[in-house]
C-alpha cells in the first residue's frame, strides 16, 4: 500500500494543566494548524508524551482529536509498544475510535531481531484494516530498521509507509531504493526533511511543523512540485529554528515554543523538564528570526 498520506504532517503536542489534558488548547492547536495547511496530525506520537499519560486520557484525546478534526485532515495514531500484544490492542482502539492511519515506533528496550521487527508490524498490520506507518527512530529506541527488512515490510499489504528519523542519510536513501514504488518513505528528521524530500520522500512528520506549519508545508509543497530552488529558501530559513527545537531531547523545546507563541502548551510531565533558560534565549531569538513572533 502507498499513497495514501502525503504531505505534511504535524507531531502534535499534548497540552497539559494542572487538571490533566487542556482539551480546550488541544483544540486550539488543531485549528492552528489545520489554518496552517497541514495534511494530517500524528497523535499520541513521542512528541504527544504518551508514554506519561493513563490509558484514560489517551483514549479521550484519540476520541476529540478525531471529532475535533472532522475529517478536515487525517488522523493518524501512535500505538508503538515494547509489548507486541500491547501495541496490538492499541491500534485496534485507534482503529475503533476513527483514527485514519496508525503510527507504531519499533519495539524499544527489548531491543529485538530485524527478525522480530518484522513479525512486530506483520502482527500490528494483520490486526487492522487501516494504513500503518513503521517508525526508525534508533537514537531513542535502541533497534534500527534496515533497509532489508524495510523492503521486507513493503510487501506486508497495509504497510503503508516508513518513517525514517535515524539520521543517516545514505542509510535513508537505500531504504528509498528498495522500497520506491512499494511503500512511501516519510521525514522524521526535521533538519533532513529537503534532502529526503529531493529522493522521493512522501512527505515530513515534523516537530517544526507545531511551530511553523505555513513554512513546513510551503516547503513541502515546493519540493513535491519539483521547485528545489524556492523550497531551499525556505528550509535554509527555518533549519536553525528547526536546530534550536532539538537543543533538549523532544518535546521539552517545542512545547517551550508553543508557550512564546501563546499557546498554553504547559510543560512537559516528569521526567521530563521545562527548558533551561540559555535554551529559551536561543529559541526565542530563532522564533523571532522567522517572523513567528
Amino acid at each position: 500500500m502507498k499513497g495514501y498520506f502525503e504531505g505534511v504532517f504535524t507531531a502534535l503536542i499534548t497540552p497539559f494543566n494542572q487538571s490533566g489534558v487542556n482539551f480546550d488548547e488541544l483544540g486550539r492547536l488543531i485549528d492552528f494548524q489545520i489554518d496552517g495547511g497541514v495534511d494530517g496530525l500524528v497523535v499520541l506520537g513521542t512528541t504527544g508524551e504518551p508514554s506519561t499519560m493513563t490509558e484514560e486520557e489517551k483514549t479521550e484525546v484519540i476520541k476529540y482529536c478525531v471529532k475535533k478534526a472532522d475529517k478536515r485532515v487525517k488522523i493518524i495514531i501512535g500505538t508503538g509498544n515494547n509489548d507486541t500484544a500491547k501495541a496490538v490492542a492499541s491500534s485496534i482502539k485507534a482503529e475503533k475510535l476513527g483514527a485514519d492511519g496508525i503510527l507504531a515506533v519499533t519495539p524499544y528496550y527489548n531491543k529485538c531481531t530485524q527478525r522480530g521487527i518484522y513479525e512486530y508490524y506483520k502482527a500490528i498490520c494483520e490486526a487492522v484494516k487501516i494504513p500503518v506507518i513503521a517508525y526508525n527512530v534508533p537514537s531513542r529506541t535502541g533497534v534500527n530498521i534496515t533497509p532489508e527488512t524495510a523492503e521486507k515490510l513493503a510487501n506486508i499489504p497495509n504497510m503503508e509507509s516508513i518513517k525514517e528519523a535515524s539520521g543517516i542519510m545514505a542509510q535513508t536513501m537505500e531504504t528509498m531504493r528498495r522500497i520506491r514504488g512499494k511503500m512511501n518513505l516519510f521525514s522524521g528528521e526535521d533538519a533532513l526533511n529537503l534532502p529526503i524530500m529531493a529522493i522521493g520522500g512522501a512527505g515530513v512528520i515534523s516537530v517544526a511543523s507545531n511551530v511553523a506549519p505555513k513554512l513546513v508545508t510551503k516547503m513541502v509543497k515546493l519540493a513535491r512540485d519539483n521547485k528545489f530552488d524556492e523550497a531551499m529558501k525556505i528550509q535554509d530559513l527555518i533549519l536553525p529554528l528547526e536546530n534550536a527545537l532539538f537543543c533538549e531531547v523532544n518535546p521539552i523545546p517545542v512545547k517551550a515554543a508553543m508557550n512564546m507563541l501563546g499557546f498554553a502548551a504547559g510543560t512537559p510531565r516528569a521526567p521530563l523538564t521545562e527548558l533551561e533558560d540559555e535554551h529559551k534565549k536561543v529559541l526565542q531569538a530563532e522564533i523571532k528570526k522567522v517572523g513567528l513572533i
